[in-house]
């Protein structure tokens, strides 16, 4: 896939036969489990904000930009979300529980079918570990062996086809650790 280039941008253009740019974006550097009385309530530190709104400010001088983002209800996946809207690479986000931990990727692959009848662009998935991860392998291979791992700012870019054709179908055409876009 990475023959096809858009001369907009450094990102790939879908062959034919895929749908969906997807953008799985684990949250940036949050605050130690245990400091706060429920674990969704932990935000990102300081260094975990400035550390994601270069990130963003680097993909939005690569041109990408996302049709849709959809974030975990977690406040330290939403306020990655809010940075990557305030880096104008989407116009809004909206909370999406599957992505909590743990979530169910059958929910967000029928969400997925919807979408693509409408649109089919790019979209974003802000999250968690292991979750992220697990969903790509099993979209890229059809099965989880936890080999993958997702750092926390890092991003895995899969050329999705139609939902019901995307387990074990999806082609990854890039996976970035953080310190690759600083």
């Amino acid at each position: 896939m990475s023959d096809h280039k858009d001369t907009k941008n450094d990102f790939p253009v879908l062959p034919i036969n895929y749908q969906t740019q997807v953008y799985l974006i684990r949250h940036g550097i949050a605050a130690e489990r245990g400091t706060y009385l429920k674990d969704e309530q932990r935000p990102l530190t300081d260094k975990g904000i400035h550390k994601t709104e270069k990130i963003a400010q680097r993909l939005a001088s690569l041109g990408l930009q996302f049709d849709m983002v959809l974030t975990s209800p977690l406040v330290r996946a939403i306020q990655t979300a809010e940075i990557l809207c305030q880096a104008n690479l989407a116009t809004d986000y909206r909370v999406f529980p599957p992505l909590n931990p743990d979530g169910d990727l059958q929910e967000w692959l029928s969400w997925l079918s919807h979408w693509q009848t409408f649109t089919s662009q790019t979209v974003a998935l802000v999250g968690h570990e292991p979750t992220l991860s697990r969903w790509a392998q099993q979209l890229v291979h059809g099965s989880v062996d936890n080999r993958w791992v997702l750092k926390k700012a890092g991003i895995i870019g899969l050329a999705v086809p139609k939902a019901k054709h995307a387990v074990g179908q999806s082609e990854l055409f890039w996976l970035v650790p953080p310190r690759l876009l600083l």
